[in-house]
């Protein structure tokens, strides 16, 4: 299972947020990725690793390397880690080492990969579908990921408020059922994939399959539209059953440490 695949799409999905913002920053230095919004979010102040670790000692290099940047931007920030970029030795000291730079596991997401998605079994649930490309569309796709992330409504708008996100390297959609914004879903097309993020369903409507009718309309537009059949997404537990039965297999863990 291709692993890159999965860790590029989702650098290249922070760099396009890091480039629509005014203060945004994107680097490229020693083997880590830095894609900065430069927002009050800490997740989307973000490194990543870019080439494969051996040891301990390089790891912690490549952490002191994030660490100096956003420390001289006072950034809150976090490290978005590919197990399989780490040998076996670092990464069996990986907590520990994060944690002497004061960065704390958050999560472990598994970066799944599917090459095309199998048929659903059922039909889909019913729902109008918009691309955010107005103010109530973003505005509805901000409330429904605040919601859902459980952060504050600005930190979510904050990140996605230049209208670049959405015309130059997202493709966002947000769901209604009978007229109320229940559901989004946002696509990016690198390497060879077309990533799949922000998958999100408010509480009072989950468990109707309005995710899933989402996410495969939005795949169906990036086939018509790229030609692109490979898919990748990171799943949260709750939707790891779910996104096996469309055809998804784990190709990696991506570790996410926060400050």
């Amino acid at each position: 299972m291709d692993f890159h695949t999965v860790e590029e799409n989702l650098r290249q999905s922070f760099r396009l947020l890091a480039l629509s913002r005014p203060n945004g920053e994107v680097r490229e230095a020693s083997g880590v990725t830095i894609a900065a919004a430069g927002v009050a979010f800490q997740m989307f102040n973000a490194a990543f690793l870019s080439e494969p670790v051996e040891g301990e000692r390089e790891l912690d290099k490549r952490i002191m390397t994030a660490k100096v940047h956003f420390g001289a931007r006072g950034l809150s920030w976090s490290y978005w880690v590919c197990k399989d970029w780490l040998d076996n030795k670092s990464r069996r000291k990986i907590t520990d080492t994060f944690k002497r730079h004061g960065l704390y596991l958050a999560t472990v997401l598994p970066g799944m990969l599917a090459e095309g998605l199998a048929a659903p079994e059922q039909p889909p649930a019913r729902l109008q579908v918009r691309a955010v490309s107005d103010k109530t569309t973003w505005s509805a796709f901000c409330h429904i990921g605040a919601t859902c992330f459980n952060v504050p409504l600005e930190w979510f708008q904050e990140v996605f408020e230049s209208p670049q996100v959405w015309r130059d390297g997202y493709a966002c959609y947000v769901g209604y059922s009978e007229g109320v914004p229940v559901s989004t879903v946002a696509t990016v097309l690198a390497s060879g994939a077309v990533g799949v993020y922000n998958v999100a369903t408010i509480p009072s409507h989950q468990r109707r399959g309005f995710g899933e009718a989402l996410v495969r309309y939005a795949l169906d537009r990036a086939r018509e539209r790229h030609g692109v059949e490979r898919t990748i997404l990171q799943s949260t537990t709750q939707g790891f059953r779910l996104y096996r039965r469309m055809g998804y297999s784990v190709a990696t863990d991506v570790a996410v440490y926060t400050s």
